[in-house]
């Protein structure tokens, strides 16, 4: 989200479409479709899904690509609703997944570096000071996936992203398969592990979706910690989980709590979201709350969780994560349906955001995009 003096702006990637969206959101009871941004390339097999952006710069990921495409484009957007493009940077070959600038100097990416593999995205800290001109500073891999290093036989490593880094950018915390890791990023040319929490096994493992979202919650050093859901039904996989992590003693973390899997209301038509067409289980909460235009997560998640719809917990007690609230639309009869992994029969959500004015921007695969209003914010 971009907020400017004229107004408020949402950039929306796009998983069956090739390009990106931006919509007014000044008015969010009337949003405004301002403009489709295509991205134009021979091979047709791209995935655009992934955006980050802070002050004036976008960078919009290129996932699944062939070797004549780019891993991200880097874009002005002082002028909102007309983004310049600045620079490709391309890296090894693979493409981009979910990147994260938090402003400054540095850009974290879930990419491909030189001299590694290329079995599992790898972090790669970018020097954008000179946004024309983009540099690789830094790699962060797991063992095992350089050059020359065997990977492991049983959890292959693979970074989902994004990275988060703290207030005074010399720490990071994120997933990395099959752990929770926190890293002293102080000198980026030498990123150096402190700590880590293995997360699978005893959960699922499902490459880089094994462990697909971290949020560090800063100020009372927890983590939002969670999977994403990869087989349909919820005996085809390990368990799926959402979790609350300590994080007080960074070289220590330590599991503190589960959060409870959503329940059907009573007039559904299955008596168990297993049993229910598509992926059952969490994939993303609000994330970029290094944006100023980005509400941070108080006592109130919103975590997507495919298709059960988007969900609401209470963490005050970070012991006992509490369902409150929850959203799913109606199926929609007139959506088409799509291939691939992110395709299924029914409505599913997949990603949420929240403004500082506490409007909710929630995506389904089926309706586009859901703008509510949380009713707890103050």
């Amino acid at each position: 989200m971009a907020g400017p003096v004229s107004g408020l702006y949402l950039y929306a990637g796009h998983s069956f479409d090739q390009g990106w969206s931006i919509i007014d959101v000044t008015d969010p009871r009337d949003p405004k479709y301002v403009r489709f941004i295509p991205y134009d390339t021979p091979t047709h097999d791209v995935l655009t899904a992934q955006v980050t952006l802070h002050d004036d710069i976008l960078i919009t990921a290129i996932d699944k690509i062939s070797n004549v495409d780019p891993a991200i484009i880097i874009w002005d957007i002082s002028d909102p609703e007309n983004p310049q493009q600045l620079s490709p940077w391309k890296g090894a070959e693979g493409g981009s997944h979910r990147n994260t600038y938090p402003g400054g100097r540095y850009a974290y990416l879930s990419t491909f570096a030189q001299g590694y593999h290329g079995r599992g995205h790898e972090v790669v800290i970018l020097d954008i000071s000179d946004p024309k001109s983009p540099r690789q500073v830094g790699v962060i891999g797991q063992p095992g996936q350089k050059d020359g290093e065997a990977l492991p036989t049983d959890h292959a490593p693979g970074f989902h992203g994004p990275v988060n880094v703290n207030p005074d950018g010399k720490f990071a915390t994120f997933g990395f398969t099959p752990e929770v890791v926190n890293v002293d990023i102080s000198d980026p040319a030498n990123p150096k592990l402190i700590g880590k929490l293995t997360m699978s096994p005893p959960f699922m493992y499902a490459g880089n979706q094994t462990v697909h979202t971290v949020l560090p919650l800063w100020d009372r050093k927890i983590l939002f910690a969670s999977s994403e859901a990869s087989k349909w039904g919820c005996d085809k996989d390990g368990m799926n989980y959402a979790a609350l992590i300590d994080n007080k003693d960074p070289v220590h973390p330590r599991l503190m709590s589960l959060f409870p899997p959503p329940k059907p209301p009573k007039d559904a038509p299955c008596k168990d979201f297993c049993y229910k067409e598509g992926r059952f289980g969490p994939h993303n909460t609000v994330m970029e709350q290094h944006n100023p235009a980005v509400h941070d997560t108080g006592d109130v998640m919103y975590v997507t969780w495919f298709n059960a719809g988007l969900r609401a917990f209470n963490i005050s007690d970070p012991y006992q994560p509490t369902e409150v609230a929850w959203f799913m639309p109606a199926e929609n009869p007139h959506s088409s349906s799509h291939e691939g992994p992110h395709a299924a029969p029914t409505n599913w959500m997949e990603d949420v955001t929240e403004d500082t004015r506490g409007y909710i921007y929630a995506d389904d695969d089926k309706w586009g995009i859901w703008i509510l209003r949380d009713l707890t914010h103050k």
